[in-house]
């Protein structure tokens, strides 16, 4: 099985998140940078990544790197490349591109060059002029980056949060990837208490019983690399077998979504049951100022809304008044929170034990984590 060169991409600030996902797979050879994470792996990596890795966004192959200041030297650099490895006759190559402190600037000349020095590598191989581009898609990105050009193949296809339960989504939707890095930064494990009292169409309870039933993020989706021909199909065969061989009963009564929205709770209904998780999520329609729960040491993770986007200014800080009143009441619960609103923890009327920088879309949010200043007793897992 060849050696390849792997890319996981991911959100801003989530990379410490996905190399921990990426380690616990087994894969320890691995670089982290603003925005993804490089490591060793093959044609099994590229399975298993893309089946098991709930914050990345994609996997990609990368193919090279080399520094490219003038368009001959771009030309030259893509065209030493191995692309006759992975490209078949017939295959469907797009090139996108992108390009950020460099002196080809131009992202339309750089990826004619990229698309022409790789017609050029395989009329070499394949010894024809001509190239209809019928079969299967290999998306290349020219990625230039103070004049370092970074070639890639996509092996996702549909980015890595479409885990293929959530077909139709309420307002302000949070995507899936983000809701379980929030789940995975927080100290909940399988077996806890968890709420989310304005949880929309449901995605952050959702992740949160994917992962305690340990269901792989990807096990319903197909994958743009499957149908590859350099591909054996018999490696997607065997990584969905151990997905599947590793997926485990998750306690039921613990994982609960609420919002004040009906028609947000029947999209939860709909979307946790498209995931097969349906058996052990409660969720109910509820004002989050209604909330309230006797048991201790229990997690709230919630993405409320920003007042960016949905009511106005004076609604979204009361919303934060009256959040801060409801969740302190409660008996050595930890709570995160993730928001763009600047003056959140003013409003809340508490300051977070712990900050993380994170983006929701494009947007700058804060994670707003306060903890339990007591560890559960010992018949608390």
């Amino acid at each position: 099985m060849s050696k390849l060169i792997l890319t996981a991409t991911t959100a801003f600030g989530l990379e410490s998140v996905t190399a921990r996902e990426i380690e616990k797979l087994g894969y320890r050879d691995k670089a982290t940078e603003n925005g993804k994470v490089t490591f060793a792996g093959d044609e099994n990596a590229v399975a298993r990544c893309n089946l098991g890795l709930r914050t990345a966004d994609r996997i990609l192959i990368k193919m090279g790197e080399f520094k490219a200041e003038s368009f001959e030297e771009l030309f030259q650099g893509v065209k030493n490349l191995p692309w006759e490895e992975f490209l078949p006759e017939d295959a469907e190559f797009p090139v996108t591109g992108k390009s950020v402190k460099s002196k080809l600037f131009s992202v339309p000349d750089c990826q004619a060059i990229t698309k022409k020095a790789i017609v050029e590598k395989l009329k070499q191989r394949y010894g024809r002029e001509l190239f209809e581009e019928t079969g299967n898609k290999y998306k290349i990105e020219v990625s230039l980056l103070n004049d370092m050009a970074t070639l890639t193949i996509d092996t996702s296809g549909a980015g890595l949060n479409k885990r293929g339960y959530r077909a139709v989504t309420g307002k302000a939707p949070i995507k899936e990837t983000l809701a379980s890095a929030l789940i995975l930064l927080s100290y909940w494990k399988n077996g806890r208490l968890l709420c989310d009292p304005l949880c929309g169409s449901g995605t952050i309870p959702i992740e949160a019983a994917l992962i305690a039933k340990n269901i792989s993020p990807g096990i319903s989706r197909s994958f743009v690399s499957e149908s590859w021909e350099n591909f054996d199909p018999l490696i997607w065969k065997k990584a969905r077998e151990e997905a599947r061989s590793l997926e485990r009963p998750a306690e039921k009564g613990l994982i609960f979504g609420s919002d004040i929205d009906r028609k947000n709770i029947e999209l939860s209904c709909l979307h946790a049951k498209e995931a097969g998780v349906e058996d052990i999520i409660s969720f109910r329609r509820a004002d989050v100022r209604d909330f309230h729960s006797k048991e201790s040491f229990g997690f709230i993770i919630t993405n409320p809304p920003y007042g960016e986007r949905l009511g106005d200014r004076k609604e979204t800080e009361l919303l934060y008044r009256d959040m801060g009143k409801i969740f302190t009441k409660l008996d050595n619960w930890s709570y995160y929170i993730i928001t763009a609103y600047r003056s959140f923890e003013k409003l809340f009327g508490k300051k977070a034990d712990k900050r993380r920088k994170l983006y929701n879309g494009r947007l700058e949010c804060q994670y707003y984590q306060y903890l339990s200043k007591e560890k559960p007793p010992k018949n608390i897992k």
